[in-house]
């Protein structure tokens, strides 16, 4: 007897294509996160390819919807590669629309600092910034009102510490977070110099590249530090500039109340016997 087949149900294209759509996206996003750390190539095209992936997982995304309408109209297959391109697409797209939100919420400046009326300038880091970066310059009472509206905590950091305790204290919580350090100048009593940290610093996940100088300057009862952190590209920082203005003061505070280990001197050596230390081996 021969036996039956049975048919097959259709597989709904609209969810094969938003499975391809979506693990296509999630290859490109990958690609352009790697170009953008490695530096390999300009950031902007690079951040084209990675906007270019977000608007093909978004498209998944609404392919995935009308997957799943025509699966429940027809009795179509494909229920699977509809909800694996719905996972991965939102997946991709979830960050970015928390970034929006924020963006949405907070003022569109890219350049923090502690003294708007006197940032601490960018001298050997002005030097390595490619010619389409943000200009260095502060960008004036303009973007200080609106730091001040949103982020009214940023203030300089005046301490009881010597100037040089200070600049230490700095210096140790840059290094300590692996930035890149371009100059480093003590401060000086004698000709008097203020003290002045340029570093480099990156980004968690796509690795943009911040600048961030740190001054020290004496004052009447300890020392002042100020600190700026500006952003190389973009029109809006979306907060992490003055995130890191503000963890950096913490750091240091807490760097400069630390307790000092106390020098152990080297323990006295129990004198040998004199006829023992005089002998001589055969």
């Amino acid at each position: 007897m021969a036996r039956r087949r049975l048919a097959e149900q259709p597989k709904s294209r609209l969810a094969i294509w938003a499975r391809r759509l979506a693990l296509f996206s999630l290859a490109a996003t990958l690609i352009a996160v790697v170009i953008v750390r490695s530096g390999a190539l300009d950031i902007v095209p690079a951040l084209s390819t990675l906007a270019g992936a977000l608007v093909l997982a978004v498209v998944a995304i609404l392919l995935a919807f009308a997957a799943g309408v025509a699966i429940w109209r027809e009795g179509m297959s494909g229920i699977g590669e509809a909800v694996a391109g719905l996972i991965v697409g939102v997946a991709l797209i979830a960050y970015p629309l928390y970034l929006g939100v924020k963006a949405y919420r907070l003022p569109a400046i890219y350049d923090v600092t502690t003294d708007p009326i006197d940032p601490p300038r960018f001298e050997a880091i002005a030097r390595l910034r490619p010619r389409d970066a943000n200009p260095v310059n502060y960008a004036g009472l303009y973007a200080a009102e609106q730091q001040r509206e949103a982020y009214a905590d940023i203030e300089p950091d005046v301490t009881e510490a010597s100037p040089q305790d200070a600049y230490d204290a700095a210096l140790k919580v840059v290094t300590k977070r692996k930035w890149r350090v371009v100059d480093a100048r003590p401060p000086q009593a004698v000709p008097a110099r203020e003290g002045l940290i340029e570093a480099i610093a990156r980004t968690p996940i796509l690795g943009f590249r911040d600048d961030v100088v740190v001054r020290v300057r004496a004052a009447p009862e300890g020392a002042r530090i100020d600190i700026r952190s500006a952003s190389r590209y973009g029109r809006h920082d979306l907060g992490a500039n003055a995130a890191r203005v503000r963890s950096l003061i913490d750091d240091i505070d807490d760097a400069l109340a630390a307790p000092t280990p106390e020098k152990k001197l080297p323990e006295a050596k129990p004198a040998q016997a004199a006829g023992r230390g005089n002998s001589v081996k055969r």
